[in-house]
């Protein structure tokens, strides 16, 4: 390797040989970012340093503090090189195949008395699939039909028998096994007939579909009609769906893929024994050509668990006689490279490159505003652009349930598996913001250290400059004062710095205020959200203590079990008295003050909550448990 960090990126690619090889791109740390082959390493590395270059390519220059490099004996060598290495270190900037979402199936279960649902899990334990489908509303709508004509149960688990049956068999979606509602012949052949139904088996059901439409039409029950006339349109739909398959026997799969900026969606779509078996979607950060990220994405994707198919269908000619090349010798896989212009695999194509511009279209919504980030680093004189935003706020009330939220921010979205919700233990009762910050700056980044995870450019603190000091201090203490930390007070929207008591005002509206605007206020509602959950279980558990026989003890359980009073409400006594060991009677008593309190308090406008429950659609947060410094509301 040669080693030249006493020169600049730019200057030192002017050193590198003009023969094949690998690159290794590394940041300021030391870490491993990015790692490229090429044919004429001179000239490769050379020209991501001069010329106006893309936003993909400005941001990695930007990144690298110094490179390495590998030389080969030939191009191939070269690749598996870079394979090898991409595997070892994991870069940021490589193929990573992060998955996407792909079609679903219908599942019946392997179960004495199955059931029938849409999912997008495989589970190998003797469950039928059928699909995939790739119209997901005419394929709940199918599935709304087989629950009208042969309702099954809808409970998970072991069928546990019940003295009554639930709502579902009162409403014609339940044949109530449990309750002794139907023998398990009468239920077997309801299994039966929707097999016959997802195998495309059809034409009977659509015969007295659409007889059963024209008849409600006569009576003038248009409704009716209607409902019957979207089942009919829902199965001609499903068995489109079914026929995406032909009689070739060969061993193909489609791959499409769209590209925008420094982004990129691959689908690739499998047909085996003449059948769309499955597909599947990635999505990741590419910073090399086209040919480059192809191969690194189908290098990585036919490894170790996938066997390279007889046939591989791309959408446009490009060369990969290196990659065709590793196929053979890796997995013995005579594989050949076609671009088809028309017949079915035009067709099969097309629905992969539909599915990878789906994809990425919904990455893109996703991802953020670059340029607002890179205006965001200039006002505030970072040495990077903030792509990665880690937001804290204290909440509390009266110096009850003190606690903390981090919330984390990935090129200007929000990144919430990354929410960290934490209890304050420092305090012991007293209001103090600034020792609170301590405590949970010290914990979250002591944590960075130990594991040697990835550090955010920017910590953004709710408050002013106690605040930020605070936090500031911290991190100096622990090494990482190279971590930019700034505060955004609410009053006056003033931006404070370590140890600077002038404040920054940045223009109102301004785009660099707005991001860090949606950083404070969503750190805001965390935090404050997770103290309010804190409270209402309080008010819950004493509710329930002031019903006789229930004590603090059983209090406790009804919610573990239960998670809110709302749940609570919603059950029937029966099984309340189950799972909690109650009576029948006190689980009456205890579903009517559930009901109660639930219809007072969204009477006020204040829905009553549980420590695990989870916020609404629009401002929905998780925040997964990590261990004993992290919490989640479970208590520590």
């Amino acid at each position: 390797m040669d080693d030249r960090k006493t020169l600049s990126p730019r200057a030192s690619a002017r050193y590198l040989p003009t023969e094949p090889g690998v690159y290794i791109m590394k940041d300021p740390e030391g870490v491993v970012i990015y790692v490229g082959k090429a044919k004429n390493l001179r000239s490769r590395v050379g020209s991501y340093f001069t010329g106006e270059k893309d936003p993909k390519t400005a941001i990695l220059r930007t990144r690298v503090a110094w490179i390495e490099h590998i030389v080969t004996r030939n191009e191939y060598e070269a690749l598996l090189l870079e394979n090898n290495l991409i595997k070892e270190h994991a870069p940021r900037y490589n193929i990573n195949l992060k998955d996407g979402k792909s079609y679903p199936v219908i599942r019946i279960t392997n179960e004495p008395y199955p059931r029938v649902f849409r999912t997008r899990t495989i589970v190998d334990d003797g469950s039928q699939y059928f699909g995939p489908y790739t119209d997901l509303d005419k394929v709940d709508q199918y599935l709304e039909l087989i629950e009208r004509l042969y309702p099954l149960r809808k409970c998970r688990g072991r069928v546990k028998p019940r003295p009554h049956p639930c709502l579902y068999y009162h409403i014609g979606r339940c044949s109530a096994p449990c309750a002794g509602k139907t023998t398990k012949q009468d239920y077997n052949e309801k299994v039966e007939r929707i097999r016959r139904l997802l195998d495309g088996e059809t034409e009977e059901l659509c015969r007295e579909l659409e007889h059963a439409m024209n008849e409600a039409s006569e009576r003038l029950e248009f409704e009716r009609a209607a409902e019957y006339r979207d089942g009919l349109r829902a199965i001609e739909a499903v068995a489109e769906d079914q026929q995406v398959m032909d009689f070739d026997p060969d061993v193909r799969d489609y791959v499409g893929y769209a590209v925008k900026d420094d982004l990129c969606s691959f689908a690739v779509f499998q047909m085996r024994a003449g059948k769309l078996v499955g597909n599947e979607t990635f999505h990741t950060p590419v910073f090399g050509t086209e040919e480059e990220d192809l191969t690194q994405f189908l290098m990585r994707y036919y490894d170790e668990l996938r066997t390279p198919p007889a046939r591989l269908l791309l959408p446009r000619p490009i060369e990969l006689e290196d990659l065709l090349k590793f196929l053979r010798e890796k997995h013995g896989a005579e594989t050949t490279i076609e671009v088809p212009e028309a017949g079915r695999d035009a067709s099969l194509l097309r629905m992969a490159v539909q599915n990878a511009n789906s994809d990425l279209e919904k990455r893109a919504r996703e991802r953020g505003n670059l340029p607002a980030l890179e205006e965001l680093k200039r006002v505030l004189s970072l040495a990077q652009t903030p792509l990665r935003i880690e937001g804290f706020d204290i909440a509390q009330l009266s110096g009850k349930h003190p606690v903390a939220a981090l919330v984390s921010f990935s090129n200007g979205i929000p990144d919430k598996d990354a929410y960290r919700r934490y209890h304050v233990k420092s305090l012991e009762g007293k209001i103090d913001d600034y020792e609170a910050m301590r405590e949970v700056v010290a914990r979250r980044y002591t944590r960075v250290v130990n594991e040697r995870s990835a550090k955010p450019d920017l910590i953004l603190i709710d408050g002013g400059i106690g605040q930020v000091n605070a936090a500031s201090e911290v991190l100096q203490a622990l090494g990482l004062g190279s971590i930019a930390v700034v505060g955004l007070a609410k009053q006056n929207e003033e931006i404070f710095r370590p140890h600077t008591p002038e404040p920054l005002r940045l223009p109102e509206g301004s785009a660099p205020l707005r991001v860090l605007q949606y950083v404070r206020d969503e750190a805001h509602r965390f935090a404050t959200g997770f103290n309010q959950q804190l409270r209402s279980k309080d008010i819950g558990l004493s509710q329930l203590e002031s019903i006789p026989g229930i004590g603090p003890a059983r209090s406790r359980t009804i919610m573990q079990r239960f998670e809110s009073l709302r749940n609570v409400a919603e059950a029937e006594p029966e099984y309340i008295a189950e799972t909690c060991k109650l009576g029948v009677e006190t689980a009456g008593k205890v579903r009517d003050l559930a009901a109660r309190v639930t219809e007072e308090a969204e009477g006020a406008g204040d829905r009553p909550t549980a420590a695990t429950d989870r916020p609404t659609a629009a401002t929905d947060s998780p925040a997964p448990e990590r261990g004993a410094d992290e919490a989640t509301g479970r208590g520590e």
